[in-house]
């Protein structure tokens, strides 16, 4: 992180910002809009294993070559709750959650923690998120990230049963979460929602709208990027 001098006494720079996508359509609306010249924006990949390997190589990359970043944010589209999430809609994460990670058991099912094990939930910094809704009109809430994307009605329902503040669904936000804790980074995800969460109706998916949305996004929260403080969190 730069230090400059201003009527002696030292102040940070803002920091370097890794962005996250899973897909390379999501990486090309991001990055034009994203006005931030040292921040970088790369396909990660999908799913939270492969998002989890990409996110980690990049920051140690970064790290090692004296260029560590200070946030990283994972982005792109997703499946929204219905009606708390409409398709069109921004939603940011103020808990990153792996909704499946667990055991199914005979009285329904047990995450990874109740087994004893590891962590399901990342929370961004509270701060951050604020700001990020306040720019965006992003509703703050839960993003579950899964391994097998939710297809009927009734796993909608379970979903929403077991995490009541869930707005939207994706396959990566945990993994990128995972990556940054284990550098002890701040993460932040943020969401364009693209279609329904239940019964899957390619006909109702507006995936450009959802770029387009998210594109439009980065381009409001670039001054909020560029003036974050991780040590305000």
């Amino acid at each position: 992180m730069v230090l400059q001098a201003e009527e002696g006494r030292l102040i940070t720079s803002a920091v370097r910002i890794l962005v996250a996508t899973a897909v390379p359509a999501e990486r090309d609306a991001v990055a034009p809009a994203l006005g931030l010249p040292d921040a970088e924006v790369i396909a990660a990949g999908v799913g939270p294993a492969l998002a989890a390997a990409s996110t980690a190589t990049a920051l140690t990359t970064a790290a090692l070559t004296g260029r560590p970043f200070g946030l990283v944010v994972s982005a792109g589209i997703a499946g929204g709750f219905a009606p708390h999430a409409p398709v069109g809609s921004l939603v940011v994460a103020d808990e990153i959650t792996a909704a499946d990670l667990g055991a199914e058991t005979p009285d329904g099912f047990l995450p990874v923690t109740e087994l004893g094990f590891g962590t399901v939930t990342h929370r961004p910094p509270e701060a951050l998120v604020y700001e990020v809704a306040a720019a965006t009109g992003a509703r703050p809430g839960a993003v579950l990230t899964v391994s097998t994307v939710t297809g009927t009605a009734a796993r909608a329902a379970r979903l929403r049963e077991r995490h009541p503040t869930a707005l939207a669904e994706a396959m990566e936000g945990f993994g990128v979460a995972e990556a940054a804790a284990a550098h002890g980074t701040p993460v932040l995800e943020l969401r364009a929602v693209s279609n329904p969460i239940g019964p899957r109706d390619r006909a109702a998916w507006r995936i450009g709208d959802a770029l387009a949305a998210l594109a439009e996004s980065f381009g409001k929260i670039t001054p909020v990027l560029r003036s974050w403080n991780p040590h305000d969190r």
